[in-house]
């Protein structure tokens, strides 16, 4: 029986660590989580914010994933568009599942990230919180 996520994986190119820490901390809010040595001799960094948690690794031939992407659940929506807009990285709306508002945008290396308004309205407000970051994936 599954349990939960513990964490989702994105690849990123090589030497890019500080570019992702400055759009998974300074625009999504997200704090950084130290990995243990053997890890860290890899490179790439990992994220969490709640129960989220997100690691960047390092794919020497890197290509973004356009269409593979974590599902991700947060309190504030509007907030989330607006401070992603602002700092230049587009929300895109989509209605496509009635009674979900939810948008996609795309990290500095082109990873598509949904986020997921967690409203009364959300059919997905009522998921147990280790299922959240899964819903909709």
């Amino acid at each position: 029986m599954m349990l939960g996520i513990d964490h989702v994986q994105l690849a990123i190119p090589p030497g890019s660590e500080d570019e992702g820490r400055r759009f998974y901390i300074g625009v999504l809010g997200m704090e950084e989580v130290p990995k243990p040595p053997a890890l860290a001799a890899r490179g790439g960094v990992w994220f969490k914010s709640g129960q989220v948690q997100l690691h960047l690794g390092v794919e020497a031939d890197f290509r973004p994933a356009s269409k593979a992407h974590p599902a991700i659940l947060v309190a504030d929506l509007d907030g989330l568009a607006s401070k992603l807009h602002l700092s230049g990285y587009e929300p895109i709306w989509d209605e496509a599942i009635p009674g979900v508002r939810r948008f996609y945008a795309a990290d500095p290396f082109g990873n598509r990230l949904e986020f997921i308004g967690a409203s009364r309205d959300s059919r997905l407000s009522d998921i147990d919180p280790v299922q959240k970051i899964s819903a909709q994936s």
